[in-house]
């Protein structure tokens, strides 16, 4: 078994990211494969949807431990999910030849990029209003408590269905697309619970989706080891800086990445990507101004004023000095 060590060095930097932010763990390591290292985008979701299988546990049982989980909503996303991520490999493989099934796996995950990247500007915009309604003097306050909810069988278990499916097809969505939809249905959860429901699904999702990549995908075990040596260590290491690193930040420069690899994924030339990416870089932090005031929050987060003050203090002592 030979382990590709440039390999384990980029597994490191995703882990940390994970670390960091909860997200990004498919949705990062498998467009690097494809687009930084050539493996084929089959091989790439196979073995990185095994590294994942190993991986989810362990931080699902700190939130079970914790008592940040609901179970019902586990139980009805796992009917939907565990049996769609079988079947979407299976689906995958029946399309013909290897080239149709290269190109359908690097489409898909092209789309679930995207939809990934929108999926981290809906988790700010709702965390942003659950700020402005817990400041005094707003709207009522969420409550403190971890509330109950009243689980919608069939919309929750079609939410499984269509994830299981996605993960299954590009090993992305059991850590960004299906929390998203979570939020949507059961705005009243907090969002611990939000995190911990889907990380604790996520462990039978992305198991039937491993197993099923085994027999019918295309594993390589030498793959999957030098991820898990890159990115146990990396994940442990972002955890354990999460408390001190600016995680806003981070999620943002996740979802410009996120953008960036589903443009090219989907066959977008340079030139077009560059635009548009050029174009996120100006229109979103305007746009999120814009959201900020009218939810009565700055324009800028108090660690963006203080990083501007300090920025322009430096720029001024440097002319003083000159």
């Amino acid at each position: 078994m030979t382990i590709d060590w440039l390999m384990v060095a980029a597994a490191l930097g995703i882990g940390i990211v994970v670390g960091l932010t909860g997200m990004g763990g498919g949705a990062l390591m498998t467009p690097v494969l494809v687009l930084l290292f050539g493996v084929p985008p089959l091989t790439a979701v196979s073995s990185d949807l095994v590294a994942a299988a190993v991986m989810k546990p362990v931080g699902s049982i700190v939130h079970l431990r914790r008592g940040t989980v609901n179970l019902s909503l586990v139980k009805w996303l796992c009917v939907g999910s565990v049996p769609m991520a079988f079947l979407g490999v299976i689906a995958v493989k029946s399309l013909g030849t290897e080239a149709a099934i290269q190109h359908t796996i690097q489409v898909a995950l092209g789309v679930a990029l995207l939809i990934a990247a929108l999926g981290l500007a809906v988790r700010a915009y709702t965390r942003l209003l659950e700020r402005a309604r817990r400041r005094d003097g707003g709207a009522e306050p969420l409550p403190q408590e971890r509330p109950q909810v009243a689980v919608r069988i069939l919309p929750t278990v079609l939410v499984g269905a269509v994830g299981g499916l996605v993960v299954g097809m590009t090993s992305v969505g059991s850590g960004s697309l299906i929390i998203i939809a979570l939020m949507a249905l059961y705005p009243i959860l907090k969002a611990s619970q939000l995190v911990g429901t889907d990380l604790v699904q996520a462990v039978p999702l992305v198991a039937a989706a491993a197993l099923a990549h085994i027999f019918f995908g295309d594993f390589q075990l030498s793959l999957t080891a030098s991820l898990l040596i890159g990115c146990v260590p990396g994940a442990w290491l972002g955890a354990r800086l999460s408390s001190r690193a600016p995680g806003g930040f981070i999620r943002r420069v996740l979802a410009f990445v996120l953008l960036a690899s589903a443009l090219k994924l989907l066959g977008l030339g340079t030139a077009a990507t560059g635009i548009v990416l050029l174009a996120a870089l100006l229109v979103a932090p305007v746009a999120w101004m814009v959201v900020r005031r009218a939810n009565g929050f700055p324009a800028l987060a108090r660690s963006q004023r203080r990083a501007n003050a300090r920025a322009a203090l430096d720029l001024a002592q440097k002319r003083q000095a000159a």
